[in-house]
């Protein structure tokens, strides 16, 4: 069991780690070799450092940095869509064990859960470390191992589950626990890391968690869970009681051309990418997805003396722009189209983008994931991935409301959403309780596209089937086709179950797919 990816040697969790430094976000650090944790925690700084060590992981392929989680989360619902035969596997369903499994993602999120729980017991009681710091370092390990068993048990379900670092053999060959189990302890942890966790942090520590990520995350697992009187109250919490507040542009919430101000007071916890890390998974790859690629734009390229293309991208290097991107990641035909909103919705010109500089473009694209600057190049962006935002609370805490009490009290949550949507105002009046809930669907659809809610929202309302095969996909798609009751979850990879059988013990089918 020795080569699992699920028990790689512990005693070299933290081969690389981080020293703080004064540089703009506390993930622009210093290499260091490698440190066994046997002589390790014995400092506040040391501490920190592993703490650092968690954060990196999120910087995976695997998970944030590019596609990772977004294969999982946004593709293969309703909203992203490729613009060219690539994804196949994934868009159009052709999941399978061994076909795009999600291997690499489930590796990911092992890691930080081991390493965390190393933290944790190395922290715990440390008298070593100062109480300001032990307290940090405890709350942000507990955040991170709730993030990724809410992942895990969101894409596979019930899975292997610890929370202490067992010996080798035992690890290699745990079978899988309830996912429900899993949840519960996960909640309890996030209870104590808000109370060990601080409220903000100083600029040289922008990103880590705070203890409003962590009672968002909380809500998150309660109203997944449709525990929607302990999801509404969470939600509460952080609205009425955290420094966050929604801007009132909304198009200023994704604006990350500013590297000095990429954060922003709606932004809850993010994932911070920098241009030329010092390490290799500092910066992100995510948005080259999003951003066109000049060869496919504009529509008409060649046509006129000089061509299109020429003429746009003059204009484009006269504002130190370019299109660099892959160009792949586009809206699906339903939400690109502008009559498929509400009239009058200003996040649609916010979020979708079909004309740019006075050129038509050959396809629409995410505007709110763009990034034309020259100084964050392809394959080298420094974007913030935004996981949590204030909005999201809102209407997480609408949607609990109105399945606890009816609308009457869930309007003013959606209507503070809708105040900078729509000018003049537009809010919500006079629904049913199912008005409301359905309505709620599209609002979060406008709302949060491409943010990685989008496929578990619709898994958990239980209408991800009847919408994928609903909705309209490209010539070269069929997903609706190929779509199973099953595909709510992933199948357990099979390289993982090729070294551990007991992962069947529990589910011989591999939920669904044998």
């Amino acid at each position: 069991m020795r080569n699992n990816r699920l028990v790689r040697n512990v005693a070299v969790l933290f081969s690389v780690l981080f020293i703080l430094s004064g540089c703009e976000t506390f993930l622009e650090e210093d290499l260091r070799d490698q440190i066994a944790t046997d002589n390790f925690f014995n400092s506040d700084q040391e501490a920190l450092l592993a703490s650092n060590g968690l954060y990196r992981i999120l910087h995976r392929g695997s998970l944030y940095k590019t596609r990772g989680l977004d294969n999982y989360l946004v593709n293969g619902a309703d909203e992203v869509g490729p613009s060219r035969n690539v994804n196949g596997n994934i868009h159009n369903y052709r999941i399978d064990e061994g076909i795009a499994d999600g291997n690499g993602t489930w590796g990911g999120l092992y890691e930080i859960v081991r390493n965390s729980s190393l933290v944790i017991s190395n922290i715990e009681g440390n008298e070593k470390i100062s109480e300001e710091v032990r307290n940090q370092v405890l709350g942000e390990s507990l955040f991170m191992r709730s993030l990724a068993y809410f992942h895990l048990t969101n894409l596979w379900g019930d899975v292997p589950y610890f929370r202490e670092l067992l010996p080798l053999a035992e690890l290699g060959s745990l079978g899988r626990t309830s996912k429900d189990q899993i949840r519960t302890d996960m909640k309890a942890d996030l209870e104590r890391a808000i109370e060990l966790l601080p409220g903000n942090y100083d600029d040289s520590n922008l990103g880590r968690a705070t203890k409003w990520a962590a009672a968002t995350l909380k809500a998150k697992y309660h109203l997944f869970d449709e525990e929607w009187a302990l999801a509404l109250e969470e939600s509460k919490f952080v609205i009425d009681n955290s420094p966050h507040r929604l801007l009132e542009d909304f198009a200023a919430v994704f604006d990350q051309e500013d590297i000095s101000n990429q954060y922003n007071a709606e932004h809850i916890f993010v994932v911070d990418f920098t241009t030329d890390p010092v390490y290799g998974d500092g910066n992100t790859q995510r948005t080259d997805d999003y951003n066109p690629r000049l060869r496919d734009e504009p529509k008409n390229r060649n046509a006129g003396t000089p061509p299109n293309w020429q003429l746009l991208r003059d204009d484009l290097d006269a504002l130190n722009q370019g299109m660099t991107g892959y160009g792949w990641a586009i809206p699906l035909p339903e939400i690109a189209d502008q009559s498929t909103w509400q009239e009058g919705d200003l996040r649609y010109d916010a979020t979708i983008v079909t004309e740019y500089l006075g050129y038509e473009l050959s396809f629409p694209y995410f505007r709110k994931n763009w990034n034309l600057n020259n100084e964050s190049p392809r394959g080298n962006h420094n974007e913030n991935y935004i996981v949590f935002r204030l909005a999201d609370v809102y209407l997480m805490a609408a949607e609990a409301e109105n399945e606890l009490n009816g609308p009457d009290a869930a309007y003013q949550y959606v209507n503070k959403v809708r105040e900078r949507a729509f000018e003049p105002d537009m809010p919500w009046s006079g629904m049913s309780q199912q008005e409301f809930r359905e309505n709620l669907y599209d609002e979060r659809k406008f709302e949060l596209a491409t943010e990685g809610h989008r496929r578990m929202d619709l898994i958990r309302w239980g209408i991800l089937l009847e919408t994928v095969k609903n909705t309209e996909h490209r010539p070269w798609n069929n997903p609706g086709d190929n779509i199973q009751p099953y595909h709510v979850l992933l199948p357990i990879p099979e390289s993982e179950i090729l070294l551990n059988p007991n992962l069947l013990e529990s589910d011989p089918t591999n939920n669904g797919y044998r």
